[in-house]
């Protein structure tokens, strides 16, 4: 209709059509999604969230510790718990009993994941902290080969299997534990306490044993050096299990539980226990984001392990540094990545998780080979800069995937299904790495196999990423809003609250 030409009957049936049909659609949108209610949203605790946040995060750290130390000791294990001869058998060897205990991570995972979801996040994740602590301990309490020959690597192997099926339960709760307490718009902050816990492990790890081999020299470290580092993890381990034994469950799962208990009848509560936990539900309805979930945490696991695990093993035996002067670069680079990481964190919450990732993938696309030639050039200014390269893009990840992860699975069952993708793919991927890139070196003689191997993961990364979500300032889905104050509360029930009409 023209402007100022008088009203038809048909134009204005057609308005008062439209505006029914507004009506009914906004009805039906407000009957699916109905108004927040003030008790609908989580008031966040401070002081417990920064102490959920400190006993999720020393778990991580002595999770790191545990196989920081391996992997720092690795020349010297293959020494010790294997037969002499070939140095890089024995070498190979070593990573082979490494990668062991990530074949029972999924196992792991399949197991506490779903408890997790069932019985609660703190009972499930104190349980794995004490099989981690013995599995670790146990491994410092071994006799050597030359003691007692065969039954010295068969010893370490079940230990290790010990450490990985404890292990597979721990990310994804510890993670899920501390996205459950943060409020939505500081998510990736917390989160990325996570990881400062990972980093703070491989510190410690990396300079306990610095420290034990320029004091007791390689000799003294084969003789009887090694053990200290496991036997420390002990107290460690009591120190964790107190601080998560101290906690209450998270508010997302206490929210479950409550909803549990008011259902009307005990057959619609039967199907809501079996909804959570359920394994075979997992598979068979979040099998897509599982895909997603193992891409993303390939190509992260792959870039975390081949800088913090795999590279003092490359410096002393490619480029033939001393195993102490490899050490202390690693050092410097982990903890200006430590100084970063929550800022990182910080920056996810502003800008979303979406864009950090990419960067922190492209960083390895684009970065990984000139950074290995940079190491290649076997200078300790040029080594530097090449594992600051890597560093910088590895921290871009480590700041932002231990919040966008958990993310990614509704509260029902994130544990569960977060434990089932991560481990699968730390499983394939993570814990293979040292192994593969040093079978690769061996059977191309090319140095830069690293490089390309890192770049390969980082590219699968890009196209995970690319689809994914955003979840930044959101809700975790199934579960209600979280905020940090009553105020931020009532302001977003305002918000939701429809408007006024006249």
């Amino acid at each position: 209709m023209a402007p100022g030409e008088p009203d038809t009957f048909e134009a204005a049936a057609d308005r008062e059509a439209e505006r029914r049909h507004r009506a009914l659609f906004r009805a039906a949108r407000r009957r699916r999604n109905p108004p927040l209610r003030r008790t609908d949203i989580t008031v966040t605790d401070e002081a417990a969230v920064q102490r959920a946040v400190k006993a999720a995060s020393l778990g991580n750290a002595m999770e790191w510790f545990d196989f920081g130390i391996y992997s720092y000791l690795a020349v010297t294990l293959g020494h010790v718990f294997f037969p002499s001869g070939n140095d890089t058998v024995q070498l190979l060897s070593s990573f082979a009993t490494f990668a062991v205990s990530f074949l029972v991570r999924p196992l792991g995972g399949m197991v506490f994941g779903p408890l997790g979801d069932r019985i609660g996040r703190k009972s499930v994740l104190a349980l794995t902290m004490i099989m981690m602590a013995v599995g670790t301990c146990a491994i410092g309490l071994i006799p050597s080969y030359a003691a007692i020959g065969f039954w010295a690597p068969v010893l370490l192997i079940l230990f290790r299997l010990v450490q990985g099926f404890s292990t597979g339960g721990e990310y994804g709760g510890a993670s899920t534990f501390i996205a459950e307490y943060a409020p939505d718009r500081r998510r990736g902050f917390f989160g990325s306490f996570l990881e400062l816990g990972t980093l703070a492990g491989y510190v410690g790890a990396a300079g306990l044993v610095t420290a034990l081999t320029a004091w007791l020299g390689d000799q003294g470290m084969q003789d009887w050096g090694w053990r200290v580092p496991f036997l420390v993890a002990g107290p460690i381990g009591l120190v964790g299990l107190y601080l998560r034994l101290r906690l209450d469950e998270t508010p997302a799962f206490q929210k479950l539980e409550d909803d549990s208990v008011h259902r009307a009848s005990e057959a619609a509560s039967t199907v809501e226990t079996t909804a959570r936990g359920d394994l075979a539900k997992i598979f068979r309805e979040h099998w897509r984001t599982l895909i997603l979930c193992v891409c993303l945490v390939g190509a992260y696991n792959i870039a975390d392990y081949m800088l913090l695990s795999y590279m003092p093993t490359y410096l002393s035996d490619e480029m033939g540094y001393s195993e102490t002067h490899g050490l202390l670069i690693l050092i410097a680079t982990m903890v200006l990545l430590m100084l970063l990481i929550n800022q990182v964190g910080r920056l996810s919450d502003r800008l979303g998780r979406k864009p950090l990732l990419m960067a922190g993938m492209l960083g390895f696309a684009v970065l990984s080979l000139p950074a290995f030639g940079l190491v290649g050039q076997g200078s300790p200014v040029a080594v530097a800069a090449g594992m600051l390269l890597l560093g910088l893009s590895l921290v871009c990840l480590l700041g932002t995937m231990s919040a966008a992860l958990p993310a990614l699975f509704p509260t029902q069952v994130r544990y569960g299904s977060l434990s089932v993708g991560y481990n699968l793919s730390a499983s394939l991927f993570g814990g293979t790495t040292p192994l593969v890139v040093t079978a690769l070196i061996s059977a191309t003689g090319s140095d830069l196999m690293p490089a390309y191997y890192a770049m390969a993961a980082a590219l699968v990364g890009v196209a995970a990423v690319a689809c994914m979500k955003e979840t930044a300032r959101r809700p975790l889905d199934g579960s209600p809003p979280s905020v940090e104050t009553p105020e931020e509360a009532a302001r977003l029930v305002e918000a939701q609250a429809p408007s006024p009409r006249f």
